[in-house]
């Protein structure tokens, strides 16, 4: 009978962990979050959408801007998976690298801005709270950013140039074969 009521008492203390967890998010998080994403979108109303994209479209002329500054301003203001969107400015030879390095600075982003990505929020406190015993949160969460942004220009630029390599090779492909 003992056997049985630890069983009882570990099920429910499985739920009752559950429920503390939920309480913290309910909290702490769960207000971060959307205080955030309500003050993004009144920085989005205030500046008017027609300035962000005409930006945007300005930017995307620049390698290095293409792929840490558009990735950056995607993830910040339309969040995880809205971001990729923001490839409707470049052109189609550059959408693949604009996914890849949009797509690598989600979980970076987080540290610092946690409702560009809130399922990524998790994952960045678990580390964060070990590096917490050691160090900073905030500067975690910066060299995340810093490094993010590093990897997003050099995935971007990689995608870029093998992007540019298939195309080429298509091409040369229909032309010898009397289609181009």
């Amino acid at each position: 009978m003992d056997i049985l009521v630890s069983i009882a008492d570990g099920f429910m203390g499985m739920f009752q962990a559950g429920a503390d967890v939920f309480m913290g998010f309910i909290t702490g998080i769960i207000p971060l979050l959307i205080t955030l994403i309500t003050a993004v979108n009144a920085l989005i109303k205030l500046l008017g959408e027609e300035r962000i994209f005409a930006f945007m479209k300005k930017v995307s002329k620049f390698t290095i801007l293409r792929y840490t500054v558009i990735p950056f301003f995607a993830v910040f203001i339309l969040t995880n998976p809205m971001a990729y969107t923001f490839g409707r400015f470049l052109p189609e030879k550059n959408k693949p690298a604009f996914y890849d390095a949009a797509v690598s600075l989600v979980h970076p982003i987080t540290g610092l801005f946690p409702h560009a990505n809130a399922a990524e929020l998790f994952i960045f406190l678990g580390i964060a709270q070990g590096f917490a015993k050691v160090g900073s949160q905030s500067k975690l969460a910066l060299l995340y950013l810093v490094v993010g942004l590093i990897v997003c220009l050099l995935r971007g630029i990689v995608t870029e140039k093998i992007t540019e390599f298939f195309i080429k090779r298509k091409n040369l492909r229909m032309t010898k074969s009397g289609i181009g």
